[in-house]
């Protein structure tokens, strides 16, 4: 049986399309990897949302990763 999955919202610090890259590259590299099911992120409204079987800290840490500020998140499903 496969993993819940679970839908994750950060609102994450981005100022420029290098920092919503690097954003991008670290949840492709999980999606590839396996965890990540899908995400978008949006440099305007600066949030990040993740479709994933992993644990909310984890994509957390993920996109810690980048150096960018997490001001906040949320569990949507």
């Amino acid at each position: 049986m496969a993993d819940a999955t679970h839908k994750y919202k950060y609102d994450v610090k981005m100022t420029c399309s290098g920092c919503s890259g690097a954003v991008t590259r670290v949840l492709d590299k999980a999606k590839r990897d396996g965890g990540v099911v899908d995400f978008s992120v949006d440099l305007e409204t600066q949030e990040v949302i993740v479709e994933s079987t992993l644990p909310y800290d984890d994509i957390l840490a993920k996109i810690k990763k980048t150096g960018k500020e997490v001001r906040s998140g949320e569990t949507l499903v």
